[in-house]
């Protein structure tokens, strides 16, 4: 194949980028060979290729996680939704060394609530006089207001320069956001899946990315819901059925670590 050494790479990825100069635009997008990880859910065995492959994080914030967060100071116990952290500590830093995507989807509204519906705003604020979304904390911080303490990622959880970040405004992640398109821009096909709440937002996210023609895999020990045991057990049930699968990140890190032998 000709050859123009003015050329330069042009796009947002490895997997989708062009060649280009002054006098030729070459838009073949070479494909590397996969890179196998095998994974397990129950007694089967699940491959994915790490080319194409990317983490979405969902809610790993304060207001969902810290003991001065929203959710604590309305009185739900947060314990549950920090679980995750420490998984995530030894998940993440492994997944970038294989050249994985991070992607940080927090719940980060518009300061003006102007693309918030009042269906939306009235599950935390039913009767119009709880501390609900865009509301003060005691520390100043507003309820899920992007660029805010509220919206932050915890502090025991790095967000590395190679990292992307995403703000949310429903329970899914891919409604009214670029999520989408930043995936498939990158050439992502299989999509891990990690945060709080599994049975909410993390979940309504898997299946908006299962509907929309992603592979999708819950890290189970890397989600996690403040809900009772059972609606865990029908977000596990659920993608199974009907989404995806279920794996661990002890057996991702297993995983990668063959691979990169």
């Amino acid at each position: 194949m000709q050859q123009d050494a003015d050329a330069l790479p042009l796009g947002p990825s490895r997997l989708n980028r062009w060649q280009v100069s002054g006098g030729r635009v070459d838009m073949i997008r070479p494909q590397p060979e996969p890179r196998p990880l095998s994974v397990k859910d129950r007694d089967r065995e699940i491959v994915l290729d790490l080319n194409r492959t990317a983490i979405v994080i969902v809610d790993m914030q304060n207001d969902f996680c810290h003991p001065e967060g929203w959710l604590a100071g309305i009185g739900v116990d947060v314990t549950p939704a920090r679980a995750p952290i420490a998984p995530l500590q030894r998940l993440l830093p492994a997944l970038r060394e294989a050249e994985v995507k991070v992607v940080w989807l927090n719940w980060g509204n518009r300061p003006d609530k102007a693309n918030l519906p009042p269906a939306t705003l009235h599950v935390y604020k039913p009767t119009g006089r709880e501390t609900g979304i865009g509301d003060p904390l005691p520390n100043g911080a507003k309820v899920l207001e992007k660029d805010s303490w509220a919206a932050a990622v915890v502090d025991e959880l790095e967000i590395a320069e190679t990292d992307i970040a995403v703000d949310k405004f429903r329970m899914s992640g891919f409604q009214d956001t670029e999520l989408d398109s930043i995936l498939r821009n990158l050439g992502v096909t299989t999509v891990l899946f990690a945060g709080v709440n599994a049975d909410q937002c993390v979940l309504c996210t898997l299946q908006d990315a299962s509907f929309l023609g992603y592979d999708c895999l819950l890290v189970e020990d890397c989600a996690a819901t403040t809900s009772p045991q059972f609606c865990m057990d029908a977000t596990l049930y659920n993608t199974r059925q009907s989404f995806g699968f279920v794996c661990s990140s002890d057996d991702i890190v297993a995983g990668l670590s063959r691979v990169e032998a």
